[in-house]
């Protein structure tokens, strides 16, 4: 029962990681201005990864696509490519965790079959909140850096600064979805231990003899008085029975007398 309940668990944490991952790639709110000068302001910016989007104080928003991919930063686009495989990986794995789980029969399929699913599909869980975290976490990291970097220009008195933006609500959702995952990941992993059947933990090792295989068979022992006749009558081409002579004494054939 603990390896089922384990095993749901499991599921629907690594689920929910999963959509809270694509919630949080397709969100806009990445980073938004930072409006800590300047509180009251007629237009407030915030950026997503596959657009831009510029609010009005009248309540009318305009969102704009990124038409291009190559004048992108390099690492804005390692952050799109590590959320995408954390998706795929994500979905993949739950199709995989879903005939694996115990309660569920499909056919004639094994324990063991679904034990190897079981961890199949954890590995994938932690991979894709793995995928998640670092990117989340890379575009946090340049955001902190552009931060600085436009506070030490506003400091110094230039011109055009540039405005400050600071983490969307994108970025939180992304870091708990990404450990979700990794958690439900963990947790099927631990499930596929109590899945694989007991006779396949131990394996036997059966040692066989190397010679002729010998069989010694027990029985009572018959003591003789030694007076018992040792005649032995041989049967076949070739053989006769041995004849005693006028003195007594047994002439048994030679080798001459086959030829």
């Amino acid at each position: 029962m603990s390896t089922t309940i384990c095993q749901v668990m499991g599921f629907v944490v690594s689920s929910l990681g999963v959509a809270g991952c694509i919630v949080s790639t397709a969100m806009d709110m990445w980073s938004t201005q930072d409006l800590y000068d300047n509180p009251v302001t007629a237009v407030f910016q915030y950026q997503g990864l596959w657009r831009s989007c510029v609010q009005q104080s009248s309540g009318f928003t305009e969102c704009r696509p990124y038409f291009t991919i190559l004048g992108l930063p390099a690492m804005f686009q390692a952050v799109r490519a590590l959320m995408i495989v954390g998706i795929v990986l994500g979905i993949l794995g739950l199709l995989v965790c879903i005939f694996a789980l115990k309660c569920i029969r499909i056919g004639n399929m094994e324990d063991s079959a679904k034990a190897n699913m079981t961890l199949t599909s954890g590995i994938m869980f932690i991979v894709a909140g793995l995928c998640a975290i670092t990117g989340v976490s890379v575009f946090a990291n340049m955001l902190v850096t552009n931060f600085w970097m436009s506070t030490a220009n506003m400091y110094q008195g230039m011109q055009n600064i540039q405005n400050r933006y600071t983490f969307g609500s994108a970025l939180f959702v992304g870091w708990v979805a990404g450990g979700l995952a990794l958690v439900g990941g963990i947790m099927m992993c631990l499930a596929c231990r109590g899945l694989v059947p007991e006779e396949s933990r131990y394996k036997a090792v059966s040692y066989n003899a190397s010679g002729r295989n010998i069989s010694y068979r027990t029985g009572p022992i018959k003591a003789g008085s030694g007076y018992e006749p040792e005649t032995k009558t041989r049967k076949g081409a070739g053989y006769e029975e041995a004849a005693r002579s006028e003195d007594g004494r047994r002439s048994y054939p030679s080798k001459y007398d086959y030829v």
